[in-house]
């Protein structure tokens, strides 16, 4: 094994033994093996590429591209150009994935479970990054010992996370990681070192020699140990979830309460939404005389608003309660009704919150669970989750009237203080456009009511899964101005405008009501995911609105009286109809917006019905986006397939140029005989047989026909090429020579034949001959910076001066 190819080798075990410190904090422990597959790629494409050899930032580059690819591959192969090439949308995926990461971070004690792809990501992430710093400095740039740094940070990480201790094991494993890299950089490298450790000669009048490579080894290691020992210490306290190996987070299973952070559930909603498969994720059933239209599924409230987006706020959890409380804000005159739901969860479908009916009175579950009294939601205690899981829920079916809502009080200070806080980034536009849709109402039942049907009714919003969620301060104002997205844009307008009136407003995510099956049962989907804003009003408690279009179901107290709004002839449909799109459009434009929320208006004729609904070419209903958005994956695509297949485009390109036609002179077919004999030799040379310039053309044919083991036949053809050079460059009048190209291509199939499958796909796929290029471009740039230099005394004259 070669000095440097040893060197990787190092590199990449000194990585995957400081990456060990990072085992007691993500279960199960086997990710180890998938990250050293991983490192092991990213290594041996760097070992590749210096073999070739590029120059040392392509080396970089070529790593960091194959690095990308894997994650792609791993967490973001759906957003991704042919599952394979990474454009924006895998980066904001990433974006995504790290955000919902750090909130998992929060969430869980020690041992976190390496379920969540925001922890997998940060864990393989972090890895595959300490890997590629460490083989760089070591390997590429042959400096191994800078390249303790990253080990050490990865390290220290891990030690941090450990309450600042870290287990001797983890620590003597990164340490002889390190070591083990130093010693195999060599006596050479290790001895410049020591002079710097080891200082002058203590004999008088003697050199400065260099220190035995061992001594040295160990001076840097202990100084690498040390700094490891006193940065673990130095770190601060954290504390929380994953921060805290006391485990104040919701992976404490005694009882005693902790709070919890939870996971931003809307980062794959639009994701289950878009499937191309709607695949059940939970079987419902429910007694015989319960209104399904009605069941919507709450998984958790999202009531932190930062301008950006909403999300959990921090709670404290406890234990599950046989009983459930009363709902806050719920009084006792508002009528209801105690109904019994089982729930079972499909085995694939692992989310870490129970999703249950709105509000719960009871559950009855297996598994480790906790109690989060402000959402009276259940979340999953150790990595608990639904896979598999059958449960049941007795729930309240909460049934106030449109009076009751319209008299309701003020809310509690404590409730109205917190969710009514706004942000100072949130455009005044969304303020605005509240007021303006609610002008008139009277009091802030009416106001709701005005909002809802604004995006539900009468605003001209359209639904549309494929709409990017966007998390930026505009997020909002843009929806509002392009009117187009799906329930969680509707959801976060809804409740950021209900809370610029001053409204208390949260949003929930969860499932819509499902489809009834033949069994009783209802199906919920994938694609019944969904998001709506709850406001709150005293005496009734958190109340459930849908502003979004085609989803979910209307609830019966946002629909008005319908006397003297109806004609006689037209008969109301019942409280809580479904708000999904009927077959047929309005006919009419004068039907009114109330009459198209109730479904009443006639039906339109079939040529309107398919204009309203997108009809006509695709071409006219994509617009030109769609134009742009292909050509742009287009040319992302082509320049995926164009970086590793370059070396290969760039010798095909040469060689064809060599070969070609050349003129009747014997300027040029001197010209051609060089060019052959160079393809020759580059051909070589892709094929193993490293070029020797010192040596004569006659002398380097023998040893082309030697080392690649070539037949008669070729090899007459390559001392014909060889004799023609000699004639080119000893004669003084070449004689001319026909059939050269004949001859390379002879010599080509002859090297291709005498070697395996793998030696011929290397030349193809990834020729060394391609070196010439990086060669080339040094020497322009070098002629450039030349040029640039001597052309700087002329520009520097005295305007006065000739020349």
């Amino acid at each position: 094994m070669s000095g440097r190819a040893r060197l990787a080798l190092c590199a990449w075990a000194a990585t995957l033994m400081a990456a060990c410190a990072l085992l007691p904090l993500v279960e199960p422990v086997t990710w180890i093996i998938q990250a050293a597959f991983l490192l092991g790629v990213q290594t041996v494409v760097g070992a590749v590429t210096r073999r070739i050899p590029l120059a040392r930032p392509l080396t970089v580059a070529a790593q960091t591209i194959v690095t990308l690819v894997m994650l792609t591959l791993i967490f973001a192969r759906s957003q991704a150009f042919l599952g394979l090439i990474p454009g924006p949308s895998v980066f904001l995926h990433f974006g995504d994935l790290l955000q919902q990461g750090g909130d998992d971070i929060a969430r869980y004690a020690i041992p976190a479970p390496l379920e969540s792809d925001g922890i997998k990501l940060m864990v393989f992430g972090g890895v595959l990054i300490i890997g590629l710093a460490v083989d760089t400095i070591a390997v590429t740039f042959r400096s191994a010992a800078p390249a303790g740094l990253p080990l050490l940070a990865l390290y220290s990480v891990a030690a941090g996370l450990s309450d600042g201790g870290g287990d001797w094991l983890w620590f003597l494993l990164a340490a002889a990681g390190y070591l083990l890299l130093l010693l195999a950089e060599g006596r050479e490298r290790l001895s410049q070192w020591g002079r710097v450790f080891g200082g002058a000669s203590r004999v008088p009048g003697g050199d400065s020699g260099p220190v035995a490579p061992v001594r040295t080894g160990r001076r840097i290691g202990a100084v690498a140990l040390g700094i490891a020992l006193v940065v673990p210490i130095a770190l601060p306290t954290m504390s929380g979830g994953l921060l805290d190996a006391a485990g104040a987070g919701v992976g404490v299973g005694n009882g005693n309460g902790g709070t919890i952070s939870a996971v931003n559930p809307l980062l794959t909603l639009r994701d289950s939404l878009n499937v191309d498969e709607d695949r059940q994720a939970l079987s419902v059933q429910t007694g015989k005389d319960t209104d399904v239209s009605n069941l919507y599924l709450r998984i958790v409230s999202l009531d932190d608003f930062d301008g950006r987006t909403w999300k959990p706020s921090k709670r404290s959890i406890t234990g599950v309660p046989d009983d459930f409380p009363t709902p806050v804000g719920l009084g006792s005159d508002v009528k209801r009704t105690e109904i019994e739901t089982t729930v079972s969860a499909a085995s694939w479908y692992q989310q870490n919150y129970l999703p249950m009916p709105y509000p719960p009175s009871g559950v009855k579950t297996r598994g480790s669970w906790r109690y989060e009294p402000e959402g009276m939601a259940l979340v999953g205690d150790h990595g608990q989750n639904t896979g598999g899981l059958t449960y049941q829920v007795k729930s309240l079916e909460v049934e106030p009237t449109a009076e009751q809502l319209a008299a309701a009080p003020a809310a509690p200070p404590s409730i109205q203080r917190e969710y009514t806080e706004l942000p100072d980034s949130l455009p005044r536009v969304v303020a605005t456009t509240a007021r303006q849709v609610t002008e008139g109402s009277k009091n802030p039942y009416e106001q709701a009511v005005a909002l809802q049907d604004y995006f539900a009714v009468n605003g001209g919003f359209q639904y549309d899964t494929h709409v990017e969620v966007g998390d930026g301060p505009n997020a909002i104002a843009n929806f509002l101005r392009d009117k187009q997205g799906f329930c969680v844009h509707f959801s976060f307008a809804m409740a950021a405008m209900a809370r610029s009136l001053g409204i208390p407003a949260r949003v929930a995510v969860g499932f819509a009501p499902g489809v009834p099956q033949a069994d009783g049962s209802v199906s919920v989907g994938l694609k019944d995911a969904h998001a709506w804003p709850e406001l709150y009003f005293e005496g009734v408690g958190w109340t459930r609105f849908e502003p979004t279009p085609t989803r979910g179901t209307v609830p019966s107290y946002t629909v008005p009286d319908a006397t003297g709004n109806l004609p006689p002839d037209v008969a109301r449909p019942s409280a809580g109809s479904s708000t999904a799109p009927s077959a047929s459009a309005s006919a009419s434009d004068n039907c009114s917006a109330q009459l198209r929320k109730l479904e009443a208006c006639d039906s339109a004729s079939p040529a309107a019905a398919a204009a309203q609904d997108g009809g006509g070419p695709w071409w006219a209903v994509r617009g030109q986006w769609w134009y742009l958005k292909l050509l742009f994956w287009m040319v992302v695509g082509l320049a995926g397939l164009a970086i590793p297949l370059s070396p290969m485009l760039l010798r095909l390109r040469a060689r064809s140029v060599r070969l070609g036609a050349h003129g009747r002179s014997e300027a040029d077919a001197a010209a051609h005989t060089l060019a052959a004999w160079q393809e020759l030799t580059d051909t070589a040379w892709d094929f193993g047989i490293t070029p020797d310039d010192s040596q004569t053309p006659r002398r380097a044919a023998a040893r082309i026909v030697r080392l690649g083991h070539l037949e008669p036949t070729a090899a007459a053809s390559v001392h014909r090429v060889a004799d023609a050079v000699e004639q080119v460059l000893y004669a003084p009048r070449p004689l001319p020579t026909v059939g050269l190209t004949q001859d390379v291509h002879r010599v080509i199939g002859g090297l291709r034949g005498s070697v395996g499958r793998g030696t011929r796909m290397r030349a193809l796929l990834a020729p060394r001959s391609t070196a010439r290029v990086v060669w080339a471009a040094s020497e322009w740039w070098a002629e450039v910076r030349t040029r640039v230099a001597a052309a700087r005394p002329t520009l520097r004259k005295p305007s006065g001066q000739e020349g």
